[in-house]
C-alpha cells in the first residue's frame, strides 16, 4: 500500500541561515567585482610625495613655533633672574631701614622738648637733634626707594607671568604642529605599506640613484657667487649632497630645507633665522634673472627655501623621503630670491 505522508517542511531557522549565507556570498562577490584595483607604485609614489610636501610645509611652521618657544624660554629665564635680583635688593633695603628705625627708637624715646629742658648741655643736645633730623630725612628717602623698588618688582613679576602664558601657548602650538607632521608621515607610511618590501626598497634606490645622477651630471655653468660669504656657504652646502631630509634637523648629517641654509651660511659667519619665511627677509628680494650663486631661493609661497647653484639649478633639501640634491628651478614654484647681506 503506497504511503501518503506529507513532505517534511524545512526548518525555518535553517532557511534563514541559508538565505543569509547566500546573501553574504552574493555581496562579497559583488564587492570583489567592484573593488578598486590595487594602486600602482607610481600612484603610491605620487600620493606619498604630495604628503611629504605637505609635511615639509608643516615642518617650517613647526620650526617657527620651536624658535618662538626658545626665544620666550630665554626671555622668561632673564625676567625670573631679574625678579630674583630685585627681591634681594628689596630685602637688603628693608633690612637697612629696620636697623635705622631700631637705633632711632633706642635714642629718641623721650620727647625732644623734655630732653632739651633736662639737658646739662643744650648746645650738645641741639647738635644731636639736628643729626636726628638728618637721619629721619634719610629714612624717608629710603622709604621712597623701597616703594619705587616694590612697584618695579611688581611690574617685572607681571611681565614674567605674561611671558609664561605666551610660552605655554607656544608649546601648545608646537605640540599641534608636531602631531600634524606625525599624522601626515603616518598617512604616507600607510600608503607605502600597500607596496611590497621589494617595491619600497626599489623606490628608495631609485630616489638615491636620481639624486646621485643629479649631483654628478648637473651643469652649473660658469656663474659667480654673489659674495665671498655666499661662495663659502655654497661650498659648504655642496658637501651635504646626498644627506637625508629629516624634519626639524639642522645638520650636520640630516636637514630640513631651512636647516640646510642655516648650516651652510653658519660656515660663512652668517647667522640665519630658523624658518624659510624668516630667511626670506634677511636681504633684498631678487627676480629670477638676478640670481647669483649662493643666493637664497624662496619657493612654494614662502614654505620652502633652497640655494641658487647656477644655470637654473637649486641646491636644496626637498622633503621627507629625499636627500639634499640639485634640482631645476623650472620644476618648482619660484617666489623670489634673497641676497644675504
Amino acid at each position: 500500500m503506497a504511503s501518503h505522508r506529507r513532505p517534511k517542511q524545512p526548518n525555518r531557522a535553517r532557511v534563514s541561515v541559508l538565505t543569509a549565507t547566500a546573501a553574504a556570498a552574493v555581496a562579497l562577490t559583488s564587492q570583489a567585482a567592484h573593488a578598486d584595483p590595487k594602486p600602482s607604485v607610481k600612484d603610491v609614489k605620487s600620493k606619498v610625495d604630495d604628503l611629504y610636501k605637505q609635511t615639509e610645509q608643516a615642518t617650517e611652521k613647526y620650526d617657527g613655533a620651536k624658535s618662538q618657544e626658545s626665544k620666550l624660554q630665554k626671555e622668561v629665564g632673564n625676567l625670573q633672574d631679574k625678579v630674583a635680583r630685585g627681591q634681594a635688593e628689596l630685602n637688603k633695603m628693608r633690612d637697612a631701614l629696620g636697623a635705622m628705625a631700631t637705633a632711632q627708637y633706642r635714642t629718641g624715646g623721650i620727647d625732644p622738648s623734655v630732653q632739651l629742658f633736662l639737658s646739662s648741655n643744650p648746645d650738645s643736645y641741639l647738635d644731636k637733634a639736628s643729626t636726628l633730623d638728618q637721619v629721619s630725612a634719610k629714612q624717608a628717602d629710603q622709604l621712597r626707594e623701597i616703594q619705587a623698588k616694590q612697584r618695579e618688582l611688581a611690574q617685572e613679576r607681571k611681565q614674567a607671568q605674561d611671558k609664561m602664558k605666551s610660552l605655554a601657548a607656544a608649546r601648545k602650538e608646537l605640540g599641534g604642529k608636531k602631531k600634524e607632521i606625525q599624522g601626515k608621515l603616518a598617512d604616507a607610511n600607510k600608503l607605502l605599506n600597500t607596496l611590497t618590501a621589494q617595491q619600497r626598497a626599489q623606490m628608495q634606490q631609485d630616489e638615491q640613484q636620481a639624486a646621485n645622477r643629479s649631483s654628478s651630471r648637473v651643469s652649473l655653468g660658469k656663474g659667480v657667487p654673489a659674495s665671498k660669504r655666499a661662495a663659502v656657504a655654497f661650498a659648504a652646502a655642496q658637501t651635504r649632497l646626498g644627506k637625508p631630509y629629516v624634519y626639524g634637523a639642522t645638520g650636520p648629517n640630516s636637514f630640513d630645507c631651512s636647516g640646510l641654509m642655516m648650516w651652510a651660511y653658519a660656515h660663512a659667519g652668517v647667522s640665519l633665522p630658523r624658518t624659510s619665511q624668516a630667511q626670506g627677509t634677511v636681504g633684498p628680494h631678487l627676480g629670477r634673472s638676478q640670481l647669483e650663486i649662493g643666493d637664497l631661493v624662496i619657493m612654494d609661497g614662502g614654505s620652502h627655501v633652497g640655494m641658487y647653484a647656477g644655470n637654473g639649478q637649486v641646491l636644496h633639501a626637498p622633503h621627507t623621503g629625499t636627500v639634499v640634491k640639485y634640482e631645476a628651478m623650472s620644476d618648482m614654484i619660484f617666489d623670489y630670491g634673497v641676497r644675504v647681506g
